[in-house]
This record gives C-alpha cells, structure tokens and sequence, in this order.
C-alpha cells in the first residue's frame, strides 16, 4: 500500500515537473518586440509584411490604400501615419512574436514610452536614403534607457539614392553603437532584388509575386563573392574584438564558424555592446524572412531579461506583513521577481482604451499566471478589480483565451479602475511597479462645447482621452473658468480634439488658439535669505525659522535631472534636525508650481539650506514646511527670474533651390539655423526654434516650396523667451 502511494506521488510530482517545465519552454519561445523608426521610415509596413508572411492576413496591407491592420483608427488612416500604439501577434518557426507598431512621430513619443516599459526587445527602422534621422535618434535614446536590446532594418534599399554603407555609417556617427551588417545586398536601388547573407555565405533573393513563396536561396553571384568574403572577414574581426569566446576562437582558426558568430551576436545585441544590421524593401517584400529569422534568433525572450524590480507594499488582508509580501521584506524594500509562471501575479498596465462599449486595458505579466475570473489588486491605489475576459490582441480584433502566463501581453475586460502604469498583482503579494515616464505637456487649448447643453458630455469626453492617454492634461483655468487641454504639440491636441468629435456623435467643439506651456528659472540668485514662520492661536503654536541660498543650475535649462531642482543642507550643529530639513525641501518643492512673473512652474534653481532655529515645543514638520514654502516665494521675488518657452529642433528637408527661402523664413521665426547638409537634389537644415513660431509652419513651408518641403522636430528643452512676452 506505501509503495503504491509513494508510486503514485512520484508519478504525479513528475507529472508537474514536466508540466513547469513544458510551460517554461514556452516562454522561451516567447519575443516581445517593438517596431521604432521615425515617421515614414517603413515603421507599419514592415509590420504588415510580417503579419503576412506569418498567415495571419491574406492580403498586404498598404499605407497609402487604408488597408493596413496596425493602423486600424480612421484618423491613422486618413492621414496615413501611425498614431497610437497597436499590438498584434502571431507565429513564426515555432515562436510567438508578440508585435507592437509604435508612432513615429514626435508627438506621440509618449506612446513610444509606455510600449518600451514592456518589451524585451525592438526592430529600429531605417531609411536607406536618409539614414539615421531626428526621431530615429530620440526612439533609439527612449530605448536606451529602458535597456531593451535592439536589432536595426535599413529598409527602402530599392529607393534612388539607397546605400547600406552610409546607413551603417550614420548608425556608428549618430547612436553609436557598433553596426555589425550581416547582409550584402544584391543589386542597387531599382535593381535591388535580394541579400547576401554574410553567416551563411548564401544569397537570398526575391521575386515580385503577389505571394509568400517568392523567396530563393543559392549560391552568392560570381561577382558579389569577393566582397562577401571581405564582409564576412570584417565581421569576424569586429566580433571577435567585442565577445572573449569569439576572440579564441578567431585567434585559433583565424576565422569563426557560424554557430560562434551567431551565438556571440545573441550575446553582444542583448548586453548592447553592438546592433546586428539587416537591408531590404518591406514594401516589394524583401528581406523580411532574414528579419524575423534574426527576431528569434537574436532579440531575448522573457526568460533572458532581468527580473523584474518593484517596491513591496503590505498584503490587502494580511495584516500588511504576512504571506508573500512579509518573505519578500518590509514595506517600501526593493524587491525582485523573475520570470516565472508558477509565481506571484505580477502585470503592470501600459495602455488603456475606452470606448463606448467598455474598458480595455492592456497588461504584460511579468510573474505568474492570470486566468479569467481571478481577482487582483491594484497595488497602486489597493483597490481589488475582477478579470471577466483576457483577449489576445490582433490591433482592433481580438481572440479570447481562458489564461496568460509570464512574459505575455494581452488585454483583459473587467477593470475598472487601473490607470496607465499600475501594477496588478496577486492580493496576497503586493508589489508595485516603476510606471512609465510622462513627458510633460508643451502646448495648451482652450476647449468649449459650442452648445451649453453639451458641457458634461464634454467633461466626459475630456476625462476619458487622459484616462486613455496620460500625457494629456485637464484643467480649467481658475481666472477664465475655461477647460484647457494641454499635450505634447499640435498635431497631438488636433488628434484629441477630432478624436471627442468623431467618438461622441453630436457633440460640437470650439478650440482656442494653441499656446505654449511657459516656464520661470532664476538668472541671478540671492543669498541668506532668512524666513521666520510664527503662528499662535492657542494651544501648540507653529514655529520655524530658516535660511536658505538661490542659485541657478548648471547645465541647460529644461535638461536637468530632478525636474530641474536641487535641494542641498549644508546646516551644521544639529540646528535644524534632519527631519526638518526634509520638510523644508517638501515646502521649496511646493513653491515651485508657480513662480513670481506670471504663475509659470520654476525649473532651473538649486536651493540651499544654510541654518535655521526651532523650538523646543513649536516646531514640526508643518512648520518647517510652510517657512521653506514661503520662504523660497519670498526669495524668487528678489532673484532677477526671467520666462522661459519651449524650444525645438527643426530638421527641414527641401529642394537645394528653396534652401534662401527657408533659411530666411526660419530667422524670421526667430530660429537659430545649426547647420544645412546638402544630400543631392535636396538639402537637410536643422535650425532650433521657439515651439510657439511653429504653428501653422507646414502650411507655409508646403506654399513656399510647392508642396515638395517636410520637416520633423524634436524637443530642445527651454530658452529664455523675448521681452514682448514677459
């Protein structure tokens, strides 16, 4: 009888094992990736095009016709560039890619954020004329500090003007990382038909058909092997320099085989050490089987990436430290959690959609198994939300499916609550994830209903678009009475504004003109300035007296860390004990909303706490507070502050003939002209110019150039704004 119970415990102990095991298995197979590229560069084909030939559409879809899946909102359609961040999914040589086609545009950068907070991976695309161009810089610098390994596509090879040398080389001059290309193309611009590949030493080719079988393989053209052998010797060498077990192996065969190249390429794209570089034409359909072929083979799955961090927080029921929350140390302790199925839920909401007919929120779990009708917690704010529906994702449709374990990205229905960037997790094991960063808003609106009648259905809608998209911000002016919205530029306000009028049948909107966001910042600072705060009306009183310096900050203004503030206490003595002085930085931080020219947020100052006095029984963190509050008021206003606006850089492609034209209307828009890059029949100008002379500048570039003029920016950060608008 014991050796039949023993039997069977084994049997089913190894039953399990296998069954965690199979499941692990899985997510190995698992690639969380991101298409980035500034705007054009090919971002949503490339998207299509795998989405094809993986099966899961029937027919390319194209930009220009409104047939693509990722770009699947009217708007996106209409103006034929992606807009908001869509996911979709599908299989390839037995992995599941898990695919999300972000905006290339800088308006809607923020989109770009919040979908890097949870890849592993991403596909940066670029243009093989122009290279590495202004947003391809910004998505690649967003990318970098979310650590997320990066494989690069030079796309268009089949344009006029394409070369893969001068892409590459830009890549080195522009991001720099080290370019490993592992491709030769075959052909030049129109006559582009195929690649080379250098690991294999096999030629890839392409035919025009319509369909998924127009890939050949062969031997490497007669007049192309010369070439490819020097290629595939230039990137022995520079892998061998940049991977130890690479460098062996090259210093004893003088050469490396191919399962070492690859192996060390796996290595060097996932510590970022180099970015593996392939070609092709997404829209003739060359070149993305050797792309999805390095997806799997080079970019990480869940399994490879760090364990995920967040900070403990106390078990809803538990008596705040029991169960898991209390093994995984106290409240607020770092806490680290891998990718693990059979682990604590742990998913961290990066997108919510709201519609008329329920909330959508997407998640990525990182820990744990979710399945349809558990109940989570949402650690950020403690409130228990119940999942009714998890979906797999496929843009605007979408698949049900009764669970999802670690390292997946999926939508659930149910929740009601969760915000962009709360973390959702298991009730007995609360942690808290680091959300997404908001870029602040540059741009203000003021927005009316044209109708009375219509005024809550328009605190409705407003209330809805920041729900869905946090870098959106609403607010009523507290002089006018007006609700303004404010966001990252213009095109990003027009969007919202046409989104309220196409979502809410019926309802009439009235938009002011756009605005900038202001800032103040100190020219000239003061010191010792001295603050008593006093306050006795019976009982315990408030008292707090301190002395503090005001300086500017070193660097540019609007590119400081910390939001632009530094807070030191050089207090000696014991004068003002360390809890005080932590409520006076609290109280400094309070008075930097609105500074003393026009109300405008203060960025730009450091504040130094030099002494101070308290009292034995009056003094309190409340007092302190109030006296650094007041204390740095009253010191901003004997400091010279000047206004600051938004700054950007402008990158103007026109024809060489419109360049005195151009050049000319960017000084007149008080533009500070960085330089002109002349790149055959046309010319790059970057300039850097105040956000606010930018308003209705594509209207008057299109006129001045007949049409032929575009130009893209990015945000510069803040300069001090002319006297007419101080």
């Amino acid at each position: 009888m014991r050796t039949d119970v023993r039997r069977t415990h084994n049997a089913v102990t190894t039953a399990s094992t296998a069954a965690a095991a199979a499941v692990l298995a899985g997510i190995s197979t698992v690639r969380n990736l991101g298409i980035l590229a500034h705007v054009d560069a090919g971002k949503t084909t490339v998207t299509e095009r795998i989405l094809f030939l993986a099966g899961e559409t029937h027919k390319r879809g194209e930009v220009h016709d409104g047939t693509t899946v990722t770009d699947c909102h009217p708007q996106e359609r209409e103006r034929g560039i992606t807009i908001f961040a869509a996911a979709v999914s599908c299989l390839w040589d037995g992995h599941r890619i898990n695919l999300i086609d972000t905006p290339g545009h800088v308006d809607f950068a923020d989109e770009v954020e919040r979908s890097l907070r949870v890849l592993d991976g991403a596909v940066a695309v670029f243009d093989a004329v122009a290279g590495v161009e202004p947003q391809s810089e910004s998505v690649w610098r967003q990318a970098d500090r979310h650590g997320v390994p990066r494989i690069a596509f030079v796309n268009k090879m089949d344009r006029a003007g394409a070369d893969l040398d001068s892409a590459v080389a830009s890549i080195r001059e522009r991001l720099h990382p080290v370019p490993l290309a592992v491709q030769l193309p075959v052909g030049r611009e129109g006559d582009f038909t195929g690649v080379v590949d250098l690991l294999t030493m096999r030629a890839l080719t392409w035919d025009d058909g319509p369909g998924r079988d127009g890939l050949r393989e062969g031997p490497v053209p007669e007049e192309l092997r010369a070439e490819a052998e020097h290629r595939r010797r230039r990137l022995d060498e520079a892998v061998a320099g940049l991977h130890p077990a690479a460098l062996e192996e090259y210093y004893e065969h003088a050469a490396l085989s191919t399962a070492t190249l690859t192996a060390a390429l796996r290595d060097l794209t996932h510590s970022g050490e180099a970015v593996v570089v392939l070609c092709g034409s997404a829209y003739r359909n060359r070149g993305v089987e050797p792309l999805l072929a390095a997806v799997t083979a080079y970019l990480p799955s869940p399994l490879d990436v760090p364990a995920v961090r967040g900070s403990a927080v106390g078990a809803a029921g538990s008596g705040g430290s029991g169960g898991a929350a209390g093994a995984e140390g106290r409240e607020g302790a770092e806490v680290e959690r891998a990718t693990d199925p059979a682990g604590p839920l742990t998913a961290l909401v990066f997108k919510v959609n709201v519609t008329a007919s329920g909330r959508l929120t997407y998640l990525r779990l990182y820990t744990g198994t979710l399945r349809k009708g558990d109940t989570v917690l949402d650690a950020t704010t403690g409130r228990t939300e119940r999942i009714a529906r998890i979906l797999r994702v496929q843009a605007d449709s979408h698949t049900e499916t009764d669970s999802a374990v670690a390292g997946d990205i999926v939508a659930v229905i149910g929740v009601k609550a969760a915000r962009t960037g709360a973390t959702l997790c298991a009730p007995g094991a609360p942690l808290v994830l680091e959300p997404p960063v908001t870029a602040e808003p540059v741009v203000t609106v003021a927005v009316e209903a044209r109708r009375s009648a219509d005024t809550d259905r328009l605190a409705v809608a407003l209330a809805r678009l920041a729900e869905e998209d946090p870098s959106l911000v609403v607010r009523t002016d507290p002089e006018t009475g007006q609700r303004v919205l404010s966001g990252l530029g213009e095109l990003h306000l027009e969007v919202a504004v046409e989104k309220i009028r196409r979502d809410h049948n019926g309802l009439e909107v009235t938009v002011g003109r756009p605005q900038v966001a202001h800032r103040e910042t100190v020219e000239r600072g003061v010191t010792g300035h001295v603050h008593r705060h006093v306050k006795q009306d019976g009982g315990a009183g408030q008292f707090a007296q301190v002395v503090i310096d005001v300086a500017p900050l070193d660097g540019p203004v609007g590119a400081q860390e910390g939001g632009g503030f530094v807070f030191a206490s050089t207090v000696t003595g014991g004068r003002v004990p360390k809890e005080y002085v932590q409520a006076v930085e609290a109280g400094c931080r309070d008075a930097l909303a609105e500074g003393p020219l026009g109300g405008h947020p203060v960025t730009g100052l450091r504040v130094t706490l030099t002494d101070g006095a308290t009292h034995s029984k009056d003094s309190s963190d409340l007092a302190f507070r109030t006296a650094g509050r007041t204390a740095l008021r009253d010191a901003l206003r004997a400091c010279r502050t000047v206004l600051l606006e938004p700054v950007v850089e402008v990158t103007v492609t026109v024809p060489q003939e419109s360049v005195g034209g151009v050049l000319g209307d960017l000084a007149a828009r008080r533009g500070r002209v960085q330089g002109s890059d002349p790149h055959g029949a046309t010319a790059a100008v970057t300039a850097v110019v105040p956000l606010a002379e930018l308003f209705g500048y594509a209207t008057a570039l299109r006129s001045r150039t007949q049409g032929r003029g575009t130009f893209t920016t990015r945000p510069a950060g803040y300069a001090p704004a002319p006297a007419a608008a101080r």
